[in-house]
């Protein structure tokens, strides 16, 4: 996996740029499938920008009606499935979580290990963008929690807090 500290990566090349606030660019689809192992029909983020290692990243998921998961979750009323809202955020905080431990983070995974406060505000459905807004709130050891708020058009749709542990494969 590319090193990203410090130097200027080509975005366009599946590598992130670091920006003059510190933060690191753009992840576009190829740098995110380097970053973690999830793979369609389960990829649930498309971009990750905004990138502050330690600190935050927004993910961006473009909400499709191909995706499978509409054939059943209300063919006549498609829905982004809450779940799937919740799992678009865990693996936004992945992507922030590897790109904080930088090479150590070499042959580990981000696993899920709780969901707290998951509210869900307004409907996401084919043709949104959502934007997922990931804070990390504190890391104790391998034990890293987030907030994170989902959003379309600058309005909240979901928020939930979470936790995740750093393990090895």
């Amino acid at each position: 996996m590319p090193e990203t500290e410090g130097r200027i990566m080509d975005a366009s090349a599946g590598s992130a740029a670091e920006t003059q606030n510190g933060s690191v660019g753009v992840y576009d689809i190829a740098r995110i499938m380097q970053a973690i192992p999830h793979r369609f029909p389960f990829l649930l983020v498309d971009r990750v920008v905004d990138l502050v290692p330690d600190e935050s990243a927004v993910g961006i998921k473009n909400v499709s009606i191909n995706e499978n998961f509409f054939q059943g979750h209300f063919p006549a009323h498609p829905v982004l499935p809450g779940v799937l809202i919740i799992e678009s955020m865990a693996q936004t905080a992945a992507v922030l979580v590897v790109e904080t431990l930088g090479p150590s983070a070499q042959g580990k995974l981000v696993y899920f290990m709780t969901v707290e406060n998951a509210k869900f505000r307004k409907p996401v459905v084919p043709g949104d963008q959502m934007r997922v807004h990931v804070r990390k709130e504190k890391k104790r050891g391998n034990i890293w929690k987030f907030a994170a708020e989902a959003k379309v058009d600058g309005k909240v749709v979901a928020e939930a807090t979470y936790a995740a542990m750093i393990l090895d494969r």
